[in-house]
């Protein structure tokens, strides 16, 4: 028995993290590269037990169950219609199962898997998802998984995007809580045997809506309605880290509140071009202690440092500004333009695709792959509901790293006059910040 693959699915069937996502894009294998990982695993190891999930039984039988019954062999593989059981000649099994709503997780509540595969894992809620990783169990010492596949879209992009898409670069294991997941993705030119046989399948997915176009045709995860930054492209806004020429300038911009400091650090090229290239994300610090973090992680000469008005302001706790206790740490904030429309469009303005002189598809500004937290919220943000022109403060959680970085995009798109913290302390705040 000789199974093709391609080398996408090769890496699928290899990946040994705890959670594995595949896909992307139609077209790119995936179903075919679940089955015949789910063949290989139930031959490897005797009398495994494997359950292959879809939304519902019909769904299931018109795709997986059906290709199953294609490439298996017969002499090896039995399968039963009334129990959706297969069961190979070593003891292994597959069932074939559904979850239509919240309480069909409860069917497999007494149940124990080596591996728990759900096609399309976007028809899925989280609670579906999360509940089941409780069914990976078992005394047998075979290695136990989670793999999945799905195209962007459906009901539960985005906590599928939140859990393996914005967690980092892609086809790299990601540790959270102790445990690893991997995404690996695939379009439909990476599927030879496809386009072999189907040349035509790439120009009807080109004929579709520009949204699904972006989803089945590119495999794109930042696709929904309503979003605010339509000029937004993973693949030329996200970049792996590098090491910058030292004589670029060096900037930094924050925003600052008790439930979250963010903080962005970026370089500019020769030509203008913004690469940011670190953050800080960490939530219920005082100022004192936002200002000592801050100044822990700068290693560079900064040429300014972006912040709101708002920072100058006198605090009604202590009478004085955070400005002014920044200053007190060293820390020499510049105050940048709190337009919020100017500053959105500044942020546009920097992420706007343009083709340059070689006829290459460039782009003003490029985030470190490192940067998880304003890569996973800056595509997310959506428009506000009673002001187009602005962006949506809900969820709030959105809009911190976003914020920071349009105090940067707003200073450098209109070379608005700045004014330093020096020259806007209050008078004793800057009598103390001489003194230090």
């Amino acid at each position: 028995m000789q199974l093709e693959i391609t080398p996408k699915q090769s890496r699928f069937i290899s990946a040994d993290a705890d959670e594995v996502l595949f896909g992307g894009a139609a077209g790119g294998g995936k179903s075919y590269g679940q089955i015949a990982d789910a063949l290989i695993y139930a031959l490897r190891y005797p009398g495994s037990k494997q359950l292959i999930l879809r939304r519902t039984y019909p769904e299931l039988d018109k795709s997986i169950i059906r290709q199953s019954l294609a490439v298996y062999p017969k002499e090896i593989f039995k399968y039963s219609s009334s129990s959706h059981t297969g069961v190979f000649s070593n003891g292994s099994i597959i069932d074939y199962g559904y979850c239509d709503s919240e309480n069909d997780v409860y069917r497999y509540q007494s149940a124990e898997f080596d591996v728990i595969r759900f096609d399309e894992l976007t028809h899925f809620t989280k609670e579906m998802y999360v509940y089941l990783i409780s069914r990976l169990r078992g005394a047998n010492g075979y290695p136990k998984q989670m793999k999945s596949t799905t195209n962007p879209g459906s009901l539960g992009h985005k906590w599928v995007k939140e859990r393996f898409i914005d967690i980092g670069r892609p086809e790299e294991k990601h540790f959270i809580n102790g445990q690893s997941r991997l995404f690996i993705p695939s379009l439909v030119s990476d599927n030879r045997f496809l386009l072999k046989n189907d040349a035509r399948y790439v120009k009807r997915l080109e004929n579709l809506s520009e949204k699904d176009k972006k989803a089945l045709l590119y495999g794109q995860w930042d696709i929904f309605e309503g979003r605010y930054f339509d000029e937004w492209d993973r693949d030329i806004h996200v970049c792996r880290p590098f090491e910058l020429p030292v004589h670029w300038k060096r900037y930094a911009c924050m925003d600052y509140g008790l439930d979250m400091l963010a903080v962005y650090f970026v370089a500019v090229d020769d030509e203008g071009k913004a690469y940011v290239y670190k953050e800080i994300y960490r939530p219920n610090l005082i100022i004192s202690r936002a200002a000592q973090l801050i100044k822990s992680m700068i290693s560079e000469n900064l040429t300014a440092f972006y912040a709101p008005p708002d920072l100058w302001n006198r605090r009604q706790d202590s009478g004085k500004s955070v400005a002014g206790i920044f200053a007190r740490q060293g820390i020499i904030l510049t105050k940048s333009v709190n337009d919020r429309q100017t500053g959105w469009y500044a942020v546009k303005e920097f992420l706007h695709p343009y083709t340059d002189g070689a006829g290459d598809k460039n782009r003003k500004l490029q985030i470190f792959s490192n940067c998880i937290n304003l890569i996973r919220t800056l595509p997310a943000l959506v428009h506000d509901g009673k002001n187009v022109n602005d962006v949506s403060s809900v969820p709030h959680e959105y809009t911190h790293g976003p914020d920071a970085l349009r105090y940067f995009c707003v200073m450098h798109c209109q070379g608005a006059k700045s004014e330093t913290a020096e020259e806007n302390l209050l008078p004793e705040e800057f009598f103390n910040f001489t003194q230090l």
